[in-house]
């Protein structure tokens, strides 16, 4: 690779980068691109970490002749047969050793043999190549240690000198470009799973400014688990955060496959929205999360009896009201949520599923706003809410949710 080869690939990885090409794309262009200045790839990899509340990390994988670059999730290395392959890979030795280059001849069984190498001769592979690209220093806080990346050839003198400079000076390049779609791949990560969907899609958008708020009229979801202080004062502390987690599962799935946001978890608390311009859709979807979670509860319930786990059931509450939705707080730590009248009353209504015995109540307004196209609601009286002016009819279902 020449000089003014070098130049072009240079300036086609940072256009990609600053672009904000995907991982795939940025891989696939950058192979194709090497293999036409005569490098003789046949298979790449990259090992990305990330930031997620399952996934530990992403590997981008090409192959010369494939369909398409893949992208593969992986879960926790850290136990079980997951972090005895992990310590078997010459990634690990890399980053355990502190190294930041190997090479491995694949012709036959060498001394220093990976779990990886018999796959990669059996697919006539000849040649092995890693490098770990670091980012920051080792006191910085980061979210990112670095990028692993492999590049094997099927060439059968395997790479050539020049071909292992031109990788030494190419991978850092492409290792940055990657760096940054990762970033951003994190980030929406981030604000997805902490502020929720919705909301997570606004603050990319740049609606961070305080006090910047939007009236919105919606259908709001307030639930919480039945008995839970007193399982929190007679389970073994071990248990909490697993009942809270499992339960929040069943609930937000339900939420989220009904095109809900969630936008808080107060606890055992869950805040959810429904929004969009047709109301009646909106609170159909609503009730059908409402069934749904009421489903995997049931479901979960069983299996953690099977356990001899504690178990527990959802309170909800479903109203529509008009709020404010937006930015709130102080210049150094704002919540992206909905404020008003309309979210106390659908938590007051919530709260007074334990009095009148009921799993599900809807306010008098989420009926309305129904229109009537549900034959399940039942009248369970008229009542007045604490710290709401006036008293209103509530509705239940007739099916246990």
């Amino acid at each position: 690779m020449n000089e003014i080869q070098f130049a072009d690939l240079v300036a086609w990885t940072t256009e990609a980068g600053l672009k904000g090409e995907a991982e795939t794309e940025l891989v696939t262009g950058f192979c194709e691109r090497m293999m036409a200045l005569g490098l003789p790839l046949a298979r790449v990899s990259f090992v990305i970490d990330t930031l997620h509340p399952v996934y530990e990390g992403r590997a981008v994988l090409w192959r010369r002749g494939g369909n398409e670059t893949k992208l593969i999730e992986y879960g926790r290395t850290e136990t079980g047969e997951a972090s005895e392959s992990w310590k078997r890979s010459p990634f690990f030795y890399l980053l355990d050793s502190g190294e930041k280059f190997m090479r491995q001849r694949l012709a036959g069984k060498s001394e220093r043999e990976f779990a990886i190498f018999p796959e990669l001769r059996e697919m006539g592979l000849t040649d092995y190549t890693a490098f770990v690209s670091s980012f920051g220093v080792d006191d910085a806080p980061r979210i990112m240690d670095g990028i692993c990346s492999s590049w094997c050839t099927d060439s059968k003198p395997g790479f050539r000198d020049a071909d292992i400079a031109d990788l030494r000076r190419t991978v850092p390049l492409v290792a940055m470009a990657l760096k940054s779609a990762s970033l951003t791949h994190i980030a929406e990560t981030l604000v997805n799973t902490y502020l929720g969907r919705d909301a997570g899609r606004r603050v990319l958008r740049g609606h961070i400014a305080r006090g910047v708020a939007d009236r919105i009229e919606t259908v709001l979801w307030f639930s919480d688990l039945r008995g839970f202080t007193r399982i929190t004062d007679s389970a073994a502390p071990d248990q909490i955060i697993p009942l809270l987690n499992d339960y929040a599962e069943a609930i937000i799935a339900a939420i989220h496959d009904q095109g809900g946001d969630v936008l808080k978890l107060m606890g055992d608390g869950v805040l959810a929205i429904f929004t969009g311009d047709d109301r009646s859709r909106a609170c159909r979807q609503a009730l059908a999360a409402a069934g749904a979670a009421a489903g995997n509860i049931e479901a979960l319930s069983q299996r953690r009896l099977a356990a001899e786990l504690p178990t527990t059931e959802m309170y909800l509450g479903l109203h529509v009201g008009e709020v404010f939705y937006g930015n709130v707080g102080s210049k150094d730590r704002l919540d992206f949520t909905v404020v008003g009248p309309a979210v106390n009353e659908v938590s007051r209504i919530a709260a007074l599923c334990r009095s009148v015995d009921r799993t599900v109540l809807l306010s008098s307004a989420f009926a309305a706003a129904l229109g009537g196209a549900d034959s399940r609601l039942v009248s369970v009286g008229r009542y007045a809410l604490r710290g709401v002016s006036r008293p209103q009819d509530l509705f239940t279902l007739h099916f246990r949710a």
